[in-house]
């Protein structure tokens, strides 16, 4: 995240904008062509879930709460600077302490949740390799690195004193600064929420046998009798809260993406007449993923594979970051420094080994 987010501040463009610079174009729009194709399924999922969420404090349908929602964010993006939207999201992360509270109400083993954590059991079959794949995509998210990179380009865009690093250095020190504590609170806070809903999912459901969870109202109404009114009332605010963060982030992000690539104008801050590619790529993520909601694909299911897909696509992107983060053609004198190289390589190759684990495991049929 920090190097994504690094590249945008120093070069002045996005990560999209880049990485064109390094692939080939058919597999550079490979690639971004199935970032679209997850995020439009997470956003299908996030709307389902939205949608069942509200059905179930209100009784109203919950496919047309999934259009409301869908049609409220997309009016948002459309017509809210970015200057003003951008503190809209970030106050709405509050929102993701519910998970936290819920974790904070329910009956917690601890003294087995920590030695989970610090000893996990292992059964080397392809399923749950898949799942490794899949907890390592929906957090080391492609997505999350072009939304970095664009956000650091949306914020010289706005500020008629700032400027890309790379044409004005005296910024550099105060502005990386920043990019460094702004990325490790992020990812601290993101890892926290994602520690919480695993520890209060274990406790509860896992714990009281129940695992077959095919939406997310099967979640909630799982959650009422074993953990109390309470925390399934935290729990649905939690779906509606996390899917407004994140729609318009998964819609924005491919829409950075493929205007990037495709050398369109882009950015939140421009008018939709100004941007009109990039806006109709948003308009175009949140309507398939409406039309996602009203399919009769199994939501839970969906967000398993768009991870599991991100899972893979992250390891060429990854490279691909890595590789720009260390061009001085691009960078100039802000490469990325040694621990950056040492950590972003790293991390690299333990997603392309878990990747390449996963296809074996198919292909040989272990444990199955």
């Amino acid at each position: 995240q920090s190097v994504s987010a690094r590249i945008g501040r120093v070069t002045g463009r996005g990560l999209g904008a880049n990485i064109r610079e390094v692939f080939p174009a058919p597999v550079t729009l490979t690639l971004i062509f199935l970032l679209f194709l997850t995020n439009t399924i997470n956003i299908g999922a996030d709307l389902s879930a939205m949608g069942e969420a509200a059905k179930m404090t209100t009784g109203l349908g919950g496919h047309w709460w999934a259009v409301g929602f869908g049609l409220f964010s997309l009016m948002l993006q459309l017509f809210m600077p970015y200057h003003r939207y951008v503190k809209v999201l970030k106050w709405l992360t509050l929102v993701l302490f519910a998970y936290v509270a819920v974790l904070l109400i329910v009956k917690v083993d601890w003294r087995a949740a920590l030695l989970g954590v610090i000893t996990p059991t292992w059964k080397l079959d392809a399923k749950q390799i898949m799942l490794v794949v899949a907890v390592f995509g929906t957090t080391i998210s492609p997505y999350l690195f072009f939304w970095q990179s664009s956000q650091e380009v949306e914020e010289v865009d706005g500020d008629p004193a700032a400027h890309a690093l790379i044409s004005d250095p005296r910024e550099a020190r105060p502005e990386l600064l920043r990019i460094r504590f702004d990325t490790y609170v992020g990812m601290a806070f993101s890892n926290l929420i994602a520690l919480a809903i695993m520890v209060a999912t274990a406790a509860t459901l896992h714990a009281h046998g129940k695992t077959d969870i095919a939406t997310a109202a099967d979640a909630a109404e799982a959650l009422k009798p074993v953990a109390g009114q309470f925390a399934f009332a935290l729990f649905s605010l939690g779906i509606i809260g996390t899917g407004l963060l994140a729609v318009p982030v998964l819609a924005g992000s491919a829409a950075y993406a493929v205007a990037e690539v495709q050398g369109w104008r882009s950015g939140l801050e421009k008018k939709p007449w100004q941007a009109w590619g990039f806006y109709a790529v948003i308009a175009l993520a949140m309507g398939l993923g409406v039309i996602v909601d009203f399919s009769s694909l199994d939501p839970i299911k969906a967000l398993v594979w768009s991870a599991v897909i991100n899972g893979v696509i992250a390891v060429p992107i990854m490279a691909a970051t890595m590789f720009i983060a260390t061009r001085k053609a691009q960078m100039g004198v802000f490469v990325a420094t040694p621990a950056q190289r040492i950590g972003g390589w790293l991390a690299t190759a333990v997603m392309a080994a878990a990747a390449i684990a996963m296809f074996v495991s198919m292909a040989t049929g272990i444990g199955s």
